[in-house]
């Protein structure tokens, strides 16, 4: 697909409403929807003009907030199917989130969702997510979705109250039939800029952890971390994993709860980012190069989406990789590009290096 022209990501965020308060989140929730949400209507539109990319259509990921709380889920779904437009959900684990609601949205069109679980213990992922028992009921809903033919992505946060996590909940996603691990690298956005990152050499630990993660038997990708693109490159051309500590631990843990790698690496490794395959549309119709980068670029009710995504200088400059510091001098910069997000979050510059990253090109 020609990423200049269109991107395979559309993230709406449908609300601001959700019933959960997670200590990381993006869009720092709240219980109740915020003035100035798209109408149905408006929405509607939205779709037509997503529509008018072109075939292949984005994938339209409806997220939140909590997607669910918008009562006119069911109709847009049923326009998207229309529109041959794919739609995903990103939902809460929430009363809201029934059997009966799920069969109904599957019946309109949607045939993906996506749901956290950022612990293999209640003890951590309750505390994540600020609910007790949050954790049973969201193996519960992944089992539910799964029985349902829906095919699961498993959304995991990266931060120092959830990294030694990280083995127990591949083996929960091998386990529960998951399709896709996607990890989260903490960006100080949101409630998560109160929260621990990872130091970069961390994070090079837990991409190599990642690689091989994805030898089980799932797809393993992430989200403001692409520099784990570089990792498995590296690694396919030779490179042995390090020897640091995190590494060495989590890397064995794996083993231990999985036994050997069952197959070919499966990580995801497609040159996207913030910008580049990806934009974001707010709850109140700004368009962002993601939601972890709150940089406006216009907004949906004034401004055509096809036009800002091919045309906005700072998505031209994103796609050509022309970037500032050690991402500008990476020979990995059109696979890995470094997070724009993390980027804009440290300095105030959308195309400087990623502060999350240690890579010292040559």
């Amino acid at each position: 697909m020609d990423l200049d022209s269109r991107p395979i990501l559309a993230f709406w965020e449908t609300t601001r409403a959700c019933a959960l308060a997670c200590r990381h989140c993006r869009a720092s929730a709240i219980s109740e929807p915020l003035p100035g949400e798209l109408t149905t209507d408006e929405a509607g539109r939205l779709l037509e003009d997503l529509a008018a990319f072109g075939r292949p259509r984005p994938v339209l990921v409806a997220t939140g907030g909590d997607v669910l709380c918008r009562g006119d889920l069911e109709e847009l779904v049923a326009r998207a199917s229309l529109l041959k437009m794919p739609f995903a959900l990103a939902p809460s684990v929430t009363p809201l989130l029934t059997e009966e609601r799920i069969a109904l949205l599957t019946r309109l069109g949607v045939k993906i969702a996506s749901i956290s679980l950022d612990g293999a213990t209640a003890e951590v992922h309750d505390a994540v997510r600020g609910v007790a028992g949050h954790f049973e009921a969201t193996l519960a809903a992944i089992r539910m979705l799964r029985r349902l033919g829906v095919t699961v992505q498993v959304n995991t946060v990266v931060m120092r109250d959830t990294v030694e996590e990280l083995p127990g909940v591949a083996r929960l996603v091998q386990e529960l039939g998951a399709s896709i691990w996607e990890v989260f690298f903490l960006v100080l956005v949101g409630r998560g800029a109160d929260l621990g990152a990872l130091t970069p050499d961390e994070n090079e630990q837990v991409c190599h952890f990642l690689a091989d993660a994805s030898c089980y038997g799932f797809i393993v990708r992430t989200v403001e971390g692409p520099f784990f693109r570089r990792v498995v490159a590296q690694r396919r051309a030779g490179m042995t994993p390090p020897a640091g500590e995190l590494y060495t631990r989590l890397a064995g843990r794996l083993r231990r709860e999985l036994g050997p790698g069952t197959g070919q690496s499966r990580a995801q490794t497609k040159g996207t980012r913030d910008g580049r395959g990806i934009l974001f549309v707010g709850h109140d119709g700004e368009l962002t190069p993601s939601g972890f980068l709150p940089f406006r670029l216009g907004n949906v009710r004034d401004d055509d989406v096809v036009s800002v995504y091919r045309e906005h200088p700072l998505l031209r400059r994103i796609r050509a990789a022309e970037f500032g510091g050690r991402c500008g001098r990476c020979a990995y910069r059109k696979l890995c590009g470094g997070s724009r997000a993390r980027a804009y979050a440290f300095s105030g510059d959308a195309l400087g290096e990623d502060p999350g990253c240690g890579f010292e090109p040559r």
